[in-house]
Parts: structure tokens; C-alpha cells; sequence
């Protein structure tokens, strides 16, 4: 094992996207003609690892992936981006996950994912990776591998004194309450944030309520993600919350955009620990707005030449 030290880890997900683009999303029981198919890397916590690496922190991913044609791509993927990948592993007791993506004009999508090997990252590749985690600035987590995985993760960078960021997708309503505990940063989009606190998110009103409730649980910060609407960030011990405008743009294909985000927050997280939260947040929007003005998934996330040197 390497003993580098990295800047930002992420335990996570690997996905193959088998991407189709149609007109519109079918309905049940429907054949539709698309008209384009491609596939893609995704997977949320790949795809933050990579969004921090294209803007040029030092990262690793901890993740499993099948011993096949699509586990062994993900891996030369990773090393074409720069990812360390002494930490990943393979199985031959499951496929590499997979999400199938139907994306229609508007550029709203449909994903049905099965997770496959990510399942079967535990406890003991955590052990193994502990050295790692404890030397590395940022840990990121996410919900697509198992739960308590993410947890322990978490737990560990924190009994280290790591900084940590939580995204939790794809949301569960009865997220165990540790999670609050172990996140510095808890970030999610306005669906996630809705079944969390089983309030309605339609607007930034509504978001700040959110927030508060988010931050009520024990997080040491909160964001909630709105789209082009930007995001509201809210800080312990503040009461109240700043919301952060986003950038207009044209929406090409908006998947991924997210994920784009945190491995940007990540990104600032790790090198610019004295920049405020808010402004991580700002920069960290102008980020994602690139990347959803291009097609596919890691594939619209922007590398550090294509962004202007205002943002570094």
C-alpha cells in the first residue's frame, strides 16, 4: 500500500451507465425509439472522486468492482483521470454495478441502478485502508454501497480528525441518525432533503426550513442542493441560512450535476480550508453549471484548463 497522503478519499460506488437518449421518458410498458446510446462511467462516488481529480487535488477511491470487462474499464478509467487505485478492489462474487439512464430532450432522466459488486465493499477493506484515510484532508460518502460501510467510513475520518462530507443519496427516509453525528458537511439535493425531514422542498423558503431541521440533527454544516436555483448553505451554530444564487445556463444533460458539486466542494474542502463555506458553495455551483451544459456524466465534468483561474 501506498503511504502517500491524499487531499480528498471517497468510499463509494462504481456504475457502468448504459446511457439511452429518446424523446421523452416511456411510460410503463412502452417501447419507444431512442436515438442515441452510449456507455459511460458513473456512479456517485466515482463520479466525485473524478470531479475532484479533474480539478487537481490528489485523490484515491475505495470502492469494489466485479473481476469483468466492465470492472476492469472502470479501472483503467480511473487511472486516465488520475484516480489512485491501489485501494480498489475486485470481486468475482458479483458484477460491477450498473445503472441503465434514459435521458429525454429536456434533459430530465430515469435510472434504474443495481449496485452488483459495490455491495460487498465492508468493513475489512476499511481496515486495510486505514493508514489512507487517516493521512487524507477530505473523506467523501455516499448511500449507493452498503450503509453501514459509509458509516464506519465516516466514523473513522472523524476519529482522525478528517474533514468529512455526506451525501445522502439515494435517500432512505429512516436514515440512521449517526450520520448527522459524522458529517462536517451533509449535502443533498431538494428530493433527498423532502424525504429526510418529510417537509416539502420546492423553493429556497423551504429549503432554509430544511436546513435547519438537517442541522437540528447534528451535522456541523448543511447544504441542499436546488438546481438552477443554486443552494442554501447553513452553518452550526448560525440559526439562519445564506442562500447562494446559481449561474444561468442552457441544461444540456443534467446528470450528474450533483455529484459534479460535491467533488468540487471536496475539491475546495481540501485546498482552500480557510475559504468560507458559502463561497466553496458559489464556486463549487459554477462548477456543476459547466457540466451540465455537456453530455453524459464524467464526461461534462470540467478539468481545472477548462474553468477560469478566478475559481482557483
Amino acid at each position: 500500500m501506498t503511504e502517500d497522503a491524499f487531499d480528498v478519499v471517497v468510499v463509494g460506488s462504481c456504475m457502468t451507465d448504459l446511457v439511452s437518449q429518446a424523446p421523452r421518458l416511456p411510460k410503463a410498458g412502452e417501447t419507444i425509439h431512442g436515438h442515441k446510446f452510449f456507455i459511460g462511467f458513473g456512479g456517485k462516488g466515482a463520479n466525485q472522486c473524478i470531479q475532484a481529480a479533474r480539478l487537481g487535488v490528489k485523490t484515491a477511491m475505495i470502492c469494489k468492482v466485479g473481476k469483468d470487462f466492465f470492472g476492469d474499464n472502470y479501472i483503467q478509467n480511473f487511472k486516465d483521470n488520475d484516480v489512485h487505485t491501489g485501494f480498489v478492489r475486485q470481486t468475482s462474487e458479483a458484477a460491477t454495478g450498473a445503472a441503465s439512464i434514459t435521458v429525454n430532450d429536456a434533459g430530465e432522466n430515469a435510472i434504474v441502478i443495481v449496485a452488483g459488486a459495490n455491495m460487498l465493499l465492508g468493513k475489512d477493506e476499511l481496515q486495510e485502508v486505514l493508514p489512507a484515510i487517516r493521512k487524507t484532508k477530505v473523506l467523501v460518502c455516499q448511500l449507493e454501497i452498503n450503509a453501514q460501510t459509509s458509516l464506519q467510513a465516516l466514523q473513522m475520518a472523524r476519529d482522525n480528525k478528517v474533514k468529512t462530507i455526506f451525501n445522502p443519496a439515494p435517500a432512505v427516509p429512516d436514515l440512521d441518525y449517526n450520520f448527522y453525528r459524522v458529517s462536517d458537511v451533509f449535502c443533498c439535493n431538494e428530493s433527498e432533503a423532502e424525504l429526510l425531514t418529510g417537509c416539502p422542498v420546492n423553493n429556497v423558503d423551504e429549503a432554509h426550513r430544511a436546513a435547519q431541521e438537517l442541522l437540528r440533527r447534528g451535522c456541523g454544516a448543511v447544504i441542499i442542493t436546488l438546481g438552477p436555483q443554486g443552494c442554501v448553505v447553513l452553518k452550526a451554530p448560525e440559526s439562519t441560512s445564506t442562500h447562494v444564487p446559481g449561474t444561468a445556463v442552457t441544461a444540456v444533460d443534467t446528470t450528474g450535476a450533483g455529484d459534479s458539486f460535491i467533488g468540487a466542494l471536496a475539491f475546495y474542502m481540501a485546498n482552500h480550508s480557510s475559504m468560507p463555506l458559502e463561497e466553496m458553495a458559489r464556486r463549487a455551483n459554477q462548477v456543476a453549471a459547466v457540466s451540465v451544459q455537456g453530455v453524459g456524466t464524467q464526461t461534462s465534468f470540467p478539468f481545472k484548463r477548462d474553468l477560469p483561474a478566478k475559481l482557483f
